[in-house]
């Protein structure tokens, strides 16, 4: 039961996933902190408390699900001789969803738009939009 404490494998990913936190925990920090910095100041400890809770439940249930996720390791179908299961279906999902997503941001940068700045000075400065 406890055999991983004894694998190197196991310690660096617990590494890896650990310096991944921590930069997307900054990364958080920064953006609520930019994001609250347009609220009024009466505002503004409030809305960074709930942001960062908020990030930071968010986080946890991802997490939580890509441990469910990497189970999903039972066959569904064979294409071309290769079996697919439901962790192959999500991960291709992802990669289509990241490789379209970038190329959307690379066009929109290519010709000019801005989306976040044309959101945020639409959008102006409320608590809920900003939360």
């Amino acid at each position: 039961m406890l055999e991983w404490i004894y694998m190197p494998e196991a310690w660096i990913s617990l590494m890896t996933l650990t310096a991944l936190e921590i930069v997307l925990g900054i990364d958080n920090i920064i953006f609520i902190a930019i994001l609250c910095g347009k609220l009024p100041n009466e505002q503004r400890d409030r809305a960074r408390v709930i942001g960062l809770g908020l990030a930071m439940i968010t986080r946890i249930l991802l997490l939580l699900s890509l441990f469910w996720i990497m189970k999903l390791t039972t066959p569904l179908f064979s294409v071309v001789g290769q079996e697919i299961s439901g962790r192959d279906i999500v991960l291709i999902a992802g990669g289509l969803f990241l490789i379209a997503k970038s190329t959307l941001e690379l066009h929109s940068h290519a010709v000019g738009e801005n989306e976040e700045q044309s959101m945020a000075s639409r959008a102006g400065a409320g608590f809920m939009m900003i939360i």
